[in-house]
């Protein structure tokens, strides 16, 4: 870790006010959530204890008939391509060129599985049913990333959702969710867990990125795809001796943080429409579609870092950090609205905001 981001979780360690984000827990204080009761017997090479109580927990939740725990989301998904691009006899994988294998899996699914991505559109949205009906190419699978976390976390309706998908299988393909955030999606597709997960053949989901957990994700879908994904995430080198710690922490997740999920969303419209508020400011998508979403600043991107951790420093205040340059004249962060931004009424954020835009101001 770099010495500026042991320093961002310093400072918002030590904040007593917190709009985007949560607090990190210590080793100390995971170690203790750890060691509740229910759970006494470890799992051992991936089967039984905690991991197993957590891969039926997940089936249940999404309505598959299996699920499989995997170390991390990045092997999930290989192994779900993969394990598609087989049964199809098409290694040709079409997705976004924002989705998360391309952007953050060093493009596993090529250097690894000989796979091949194609691009149903290049625009920074969800693609739609023609796009994915009249692509030059054919491809064995359509990988579709729900929420698509580099273009603002954006969703498309219940209705276009359903349109993409019944495209792809119009073109043979079997259909994959990224749902690494599909926990976050109900509000606004306005359908529960199972009936979203009922229209891919399958679905990859974590267990860190909302639900808290220490890391981990799984794979769902049909028990014969299932037994094939375990297989191969032998080979990929995910059987572990023992994962428990990470099947507890998820589980805890989905006991305490999911049920609050859809409270976080309405609330993400709440702060988005008083950073909006903010001289020259942009919130993307307005209104939110999951509990994340961008805020654009006309201002650079160091500045912006400078200004939060003064208001950090001063005022225990913490808003937001990640800032990147985005557009000309402008800067980009996400906020993400959890626990604790639930506090935060509109003119409490708006206050926030113009205290630091006065740090801001002395950084210019």
């Amino acid at each position: 870790m770099d010495e500026r981001t042991a320093r961002l979780r310093r400072v918002r360690a030590a904040c007593d006010r917190i709009l985007s984000g949560v607090r990190e827990l210590t080793i100390g204080e995971r170690l203790a959530a750890l060691a509740g009761p229910g759970h006494d017997e470890p799992d051992v090479y991936g089967t039984g204890g905690p991991v197993g109580a957590l891969e039926d927990r997940v089936a249940g939740l999404l309505g598959t008939p299996a699920a499989v725990f995997f170390p991390t989301g990045t092997m999930a998904q290989q192994v779900a391509l993969r394990c598609w691009a087989e049964r199809s006899g098409n290694p040709v994988v079409a997705m976004h060129p924002l989705a998360h294998p391309e952007v953050h899996e060093g493009h596993a699914y090529a250097v690894l599985s000989g796979l091949r991505a194609v691009w149903p559109t290049r625009e920074r949205r969800q693609p739609t049913a023609e796009e994915v009906r009249t692509h030059e190419e054919p491809f064995g699978t359509l990988m579709l990333e729900l929420p698509l976390r580099e273009a603002g976390y954006l969703l498309p309706t219940w209705d276009e959702l359903s349109a993409v998908v019944a495209a792809g299988r119009e073109r043979g393909a079997r259909v994959h969710f990224d749902g690494a955030r599909i926990w976050e999606t109900t509000a606004h597709l306005g359908r529960e867990l199972p009936e979203i997960a009922a229209l891919a053949d399958s679905v990859y989901v974590s267990f860190y990125k909302t639900l808290g957990g220490i890391s981990g994700a799984a794979l769902a879908g049909p028990a014969d795809l299932v037994a094939q994904a375990r297989a191969w995430r032998h080979r990929y080198g995910g059987q572990l001796f023992q994962q428990w710690p990470a099947a507890l922490a998820a589980l805890a997740g989905l006991d305490a943080v999911l049920p609050r999920i859809p409270g976080y969303v309405r609330h993400a419209r709440t702060v988005a429409e008083a950073l909006a508020g903010v001289p020259g400011a942009r919130v993307h998508p307005e209104p939110p579609h999951t509990h994340q979403f961008q805020w654009w600043l006309p201002h650079p991107a160091e500045n912006l870092h400078d200004a939060a951790l003064a208001l950090a420093d001063a005022e225990g205040t913490w808003l937001c950090a990640g800032w990147t340059e985005a557009a000309p004249g402008y800067a980009m962060a996400e906020v993400t609205v959890a626990e604790p931004a639930l506090s935060w009424t509109a003119a409490d954020v708006d206050s926030a905001a113009k205290a630091f835009l006065t740090y801001l101001a002395g950084r210019r």
